[in-house]
C-alpha cells in the first residue's frame, strides 16, 4: 500500500463521543489505490462485533456526514469505518477529486474486505450505509457483493442518471449531446495543458436566483456546520470530465436481484425524494424498507441528529446482522 501521510488531531465537523476508541486505519482496492478511513469502536464489548462501512456524500470527506454516522453506530455496539473513496481526501489517486462508476463501487467492496478480516469483527454480520450520491454506490455494490447483509442508503443521489439527465430529468439527448461535447473538449484541453479542470464545489457566496436545494447545500458545506479543507464540495469541486463514466454507465443495473435487505431513507421535502422512491420500486423481497421522513429536505440526513432516525437503522441492522 502506499503510505500516507494522515492527520493526527481530531478535525471533525462533529464532536468526539467519549463513548468510542477513534484511529485511523488504511486498507487497499483491487486497482492499488490506498484508502484512508477513521475507524470508530465502542469502548466496551465482548466477542467479535457486526460491523459497517459508511461512505458519502458524493464529493465530500470522512470528516463530515460519513463520520458523524459511523461514529454513531459505533455509540450503538458496531464497528465502523467511514472512509474516503480514491482520489478524496485523504485517500491516494491522481487526478485530485476524479469520480468512477467502477472504481467508487470497488471502494465500497474494499472497505468490506478490510472489515471482515479484523480480528474483532464477524464477517458474517457487515453491513454498508451510503449517503447521497454514495447511497446510489450502495445500492450498486449490494447487487454484486454478497458479503454484505444489509444496505442503508440516506438521502440518496442515482448520479448516473443526475449526471445524464440533470435534476428532475430535465436534459432531452440533444442537450446531453452538447454536454458531452463541452466535457469532450475540457478532456482534450486537459491533456494539452497537463492540468485537470475543476469547476468549483458549492457557489459561495450563492446566487439568489439558484435552486432553494443549492442555498441548503451552502448551508451545509460553505458553513461552520460542514466546511472541510478537504471536501471537495466545501472548495474547487470534482474533476469536471469524471462525469463521463457516470453519463455513459447507470448505477444499479442489477438492484432488483438484491437479495440482502435494504432500508432506504429520504425526507419528504427533499428535491432529491425521487431518487429514493423510484429506486426503491426496483427492489424485490419482503426484507426491503422505505422510510420517508415527514418535513425533512436533502441536508437535514446529513448532520441533523433530531432528524437522521439512527434508531431505525440500528434496529434494522441489528435485524439483518445476525
Amino acid at each position: 500500500m502506499q503510505e500516507l501521510k494522515l492527520t493526527t488531531e481530531w478535525d471533525k465537523t462533529f464532536p468526539k463521543s467519549d463513548k468510542v476508541n477513534h484511529r485511523k486505519v488504511t486498507f487497499h482496492n483491487h486497482y492499488g489505490f490506498t484508502l484512508a478511513a477513521d475507524l470508530y469502536e465502542p469502548k466496551s464489548y465482548e466477542g467479535k462485533l457486526p460491523a459497517v462501512a459508511v461512505c458519502g456524500p458524493f464529493g465530500a470527506c470522512k470528516e463530515q456526514a460519513a463520520g458523524l454516522y459511523a461514529q454513531e453506530m459505533a455509540t450503538r455496539g458496531f464497528l465502523s469505518i467511514a472512509f474516503d473513496p480514491s482520489f478524496m481526501g485523504e485517500s491516494s489517486g491522481e487526478p485530485r477529486n476524479m469520480t468512477s462508476v467502477d472504481i467508487n463501487t470497488e471502494d465500497f467492496s474494499a472497505a468490506v474486505d478490510f472489515l471482515s478480516v479484523q480480528e474483532n469483527v464477524d464477517p458474517e454480520k457487515i453491513g454498508i450505509i451510503g449517503i447521497c450520491g454514495w447511497g446510489g454506490m450502495a445500492l450498486n455494490v449490494a447487487s454484486m457483493d454478497t458479503r454484505i447483509k444489509a444496505t442503508v442508503t440516506s438521502t440518496m443521489y442515482n448520479m448516473s442518471r443526475v449526471s445524464a439527465n440533470d435534476y428532475f430529468d430535465a436534459l432531452d439527448e440533444d442537450g446531453r449531446y452538447q454536454m458531452l461535447q463541452h466535457l469532450n473538449a475540457q478532456r482534450t484541453e486537459d491533456y494539452r495543458s497537463g492540468t485537470t479542470n475543476y469547476p468549483g464545489g458549492v457557489a459561495d457566496p450563492m446566487p439568489e436566483a439558484a435552486p432553494w436545494y443549492f442555498h441548503d447545500y451552502h448551508a451545509y458545506y460553505k458553513t461552520e456546520r460542514g466546511y472541510h479543507p478537504r471536501s471537495a464540495n466545501s472548495n474547487e469541486g470534482r474533476a469536471e470530465t469524471g462525469s463521463l463514466g457516470f453519463i455513459n454507465l447507470p448505477t444499479g443495473y442489477h438492484s432488483s436481484e438484491i437479495r440482502s435487505a435494504v432500508l432506504m431513507i429520504h425526507g419528504e421535502k427533499a428535491h432529491s425524494c425521487y431518487f429514493t422512491k423510484d429506486e426503491f420500486k426496483k427492489l424485490k423481497g419482503d426484507n426491503k424498507e422505505l422510510l420517508i421522513i415527514p418535513g425533512a429536505v436533502h441536508t437535514d440526513l446529513y448532520d441533523n441528529m433530531d432528524v437522521i432516525p439512527f434508531d431505525r437503522i440500528e434496529e434494522f441492522l441489528r435485524k439483518y446482522l445476525k
